[in-house]
Parts: C-alpha cells; structure tokens; sequence
C-alpha cells in the first residue's frame, strides 16, 4: 500500500493537475456533444440543397435570419410557436415549486420503507420514455377501449367517448400535467439531499419550544430549501425557451398542432418537413435560440445577483 502511494507521488503532478485529469472525459464528452455542433451553424448562411456540398452552396449571408421577420407568413408562425413556447415553459415555472412540496412532505413520512417505496414510483416515470408515456395515456384515453372513457360510459356519464387526445383544448394544461406526472418524483431528489443538509438541531430546538411539524416544515424547512429552489428557478427562467421536443413531438397531432408546436418541435419539423429549403432556415432560427437563451441566462444570472447576492454563473 505504502509503494503504491509512493509511486502516485513520483509522477510530481500537482492536486490541481490530477484534478483537472479527472474532469478531462467529462470536457471532452461537453466538446463533443455541445460545442462542436455548432460548427454546422454555417448552413445559415448558404442556400444549402441536400446532396449537394456546402462550398457549392450560393453563400446568401444574413437572408435567411431577415426572412424571419420580412415575411408575414414566417412571422406569424414564429409568433404562434413562441407563444406556445412561453406558455408551456411558465406553466413549468410556476409549477416549479411542486418538487419542493413534495420533498418537504416526503422526508416527514416516518416510516422508511414507505418512504422509500413512494420515492421509487414517483422517480421512476423520469426514466421511461416520451414515446411510452403516450402509450400509457392511449390506454388510459383513448376513444374505444380506454380505461377513463369505458368507466365514464358505464358510470353513465357520457354517452359516448372523448377524444382526450385528439382534442386540442387545455393543450397547454394536459402537456404541463403530463410532465409534472414524469418530472416530479426526479425533480424532489435534490430537495431531499437539501433537507438532510439542515441542522437537526433546529428541529431540535423548535420542539422544545412546542413547535408542531408543520411549524418546524414552514418555519425551519422552507427557509433551507429556499436557497436551492431559486437558484433552480434562475436556471429555469434562464431555458425559458429550451423546453425540449420529445413530448410534444409524441402528443402532436393533426387537430392540436398549432397550439402543442413549441419552438424546439418547430426547428426539428423545419428541419425534416419543409423540403430543400427547411435546412437553412431551421438553422437560423436556432442560432436566434441559442442566442436568446444565452441571453436569458445571463438576465437570469443578473437577477440572482440583484436579489439573493449570489451569481447563478
């Protein structure tokens, strides 16, 4: 064991040097999967056709990032799938505070090994995938043979089925439903390890002085949480825009399009749906993306340090 250390120590690299080693893979994964794909945001500024080699492209400079707003075509579905955008992701922001309820009301349940099994099913919809998720609400929806409109019809409350998932209205409501369902027992884990980081000894305290538990949980747990929840809230607001595709790529349908479309579905359908011309302009249109939520994030970072002191970056 002694030779061992000893030989770790006659390599001569500093603890700096041997951190930074450890950290390598991780920057190395970040370079490959984030920053060098930005080496294709040069097909916004060309006439690129597929098939066709980019330095045979006619080189069109900024036209596809002025079609953007010359257009009133473009302009109104650039409008329509932000404000899709914006209305989910502050459904999502004002939601936020769910994970940290249900941490606070978890970690008071005495009995371990209930808590562990609540704990478990509320984690593991995190791990299933968008494409299953429908599936279970296709079950659970659908017009014929779904499990809510069969007990509606037996109930005699309806004559026939709803279409739940064809139906575009409270689109907005059933997507933010849908990922508080699958997001909530995943997003409450960091509230848990934050919890187990106060000081039991003001719990302590606060009995003595005849304190209840919902005393200690407003009193004691909501101010140690509080810390964690806003710099999550600061990230959030900071990906305003970054609300993913996975899910309303898989509730998208003909009747709810134009209010499930939010801007990351809408880059992905440029992209693979418009033809030749998708291509460019799904990339100028996520360049302005990328740029916006760049933008966020330091307003954002600005915010935190205008309110709490503490920068968020």
């Amino acid at each position: 064991m002694e030779n061992g250390l000893k030989k770790k120590n006659e390599w001569g690299i500093p603890a700096k040097y041997r951190l930074f080693l450890m950290l390598l893979p991780f920057l190395v994964l970040v370079t490959l999967f984030a920053y060098l794909p930005l080496y294709g945001w040069r097909y916004a500024f060309f006439n690129y056709r597929p098939g066709i080699p980019l330095k045979m492209s006619d080189f069109v400079g900024l036209d596809w990032f002025k079609s953007i707003v010359a257009l009133p075509a473009r302009r109104a579905e650039i409008l329509r799938v932000m404000r899709n955008t914006l209305a989910m992701s502050g459904l999502g922001i004002a939601t936020s505070w769910l994970p940290m309820v249900f941490a606070m009301f978890l970690s008071e349940i005495k009995s371990a090994r209930y808590k562990k099994l609540v704990q478990t099913f509320t984690t593991i919809p995190n791990f299933i995938s968008w494409v299953l998720v429908y599936s279970f609400a296709f079950v659970l929806f659908s017009v014929d043979a779904g499990l809510v409109n069969r007990l509606l019809m037996n109930l005699g409350i309806v004559d026939r089925g709803i279409n739940f998932l064809l139906s575009p209205n409270h689109i907005w409501l059933k997507m933010t439903g849908w990922g508080i369902w699958k997001g909530l027992g995943w997003g409450a884990i960091i509230y848990i390890a934050a919890i187990s980081g106060i000081d039991q000894e003001l719990y302590e305290a606060a009995r003595v002085d005849g304190a209840g538990r919902f005393r200690q949980m407003w009193n004691i747990t909501v101010p140690g949480l509080l810390p964690t929840y806003f710099v999550l809230l600061m990230l959030s607001i900071a990906g305003l825009i970054n609300n993913g595709m996975d899910q309303y790529l898989v509730f998208k349908n003909a009747m709810n399009k134009d209010t499930i479309e939010v801007l990351d579905l809408y880059v992905y359908n440029l992209g693979f749906g418009q033809g030749t011309t998708g291509i460019p302009f799904a990339t100028a249109v996520s360049m302005l993306k990328s740029i916006i939520s760049l933008a966020l994030l330091f307003a954002a970072n600005g915010l935190s340090k205008l309110v709490r002191g503490e920068s968020v970056v």
